[in-house]
């Protein structure tokens, strides 16, 4: 296969301005990984309970958060790497104070995810 340099710009992923956030699909390098760039100052947030047909790799570059996988709670600090294997619902958040950063790695050509209803918020 004849394969060829690809240069994106922040412009062709960012969705901030100011911080590492947005995806990159894979597809659009020609490659069968796609990364998603995380970042939030807000202590309590980040992305919610959702599922994923296909393994995704956490790196913690800033900050502290507490993931859920499955029934399992992970605090991770910055250096930290997590396995969120296919098909188990997961989530994380900041846990503060300041700056969040993470590297999610999907092992797929495109992002695919399911949002689903949080247990921890069922009666």
């Amino acid at each position: 296969m004849d394969r060829k340099p690809v240069h994106l710009k922040r412009g062709d992923w960012a969705s901030d301005d100011r911080l590492w956030k947005g995806v990159l699909e894979g597809r659009d390098l020609g490659t069968g990984v796609t990364v998603l760039f995380y970042a939030t100052e807000k202590t309590g947030v980040g992305p919610k309970w959702h599922v994923h047909p296909y393994d995704e790799i956490f790196i913690v570059r800033a900050g502290r958060a507490l993931f859920t996988i499955g029934e399992t709670k992970i605090e991770a600090e910055a250096g930290e790497i997590l396995l969120g294997p296919a098909e188990i619902p997961h989530k994380y958040e900041n846990l503060g104070p300041g700056l969040l950063e993470t590297t999610d790695i999907h092992v797929s050509e495109r992002w695919i995810q399911t949002d689903l209803d949080d247990p921890e918020l069922e009666d």
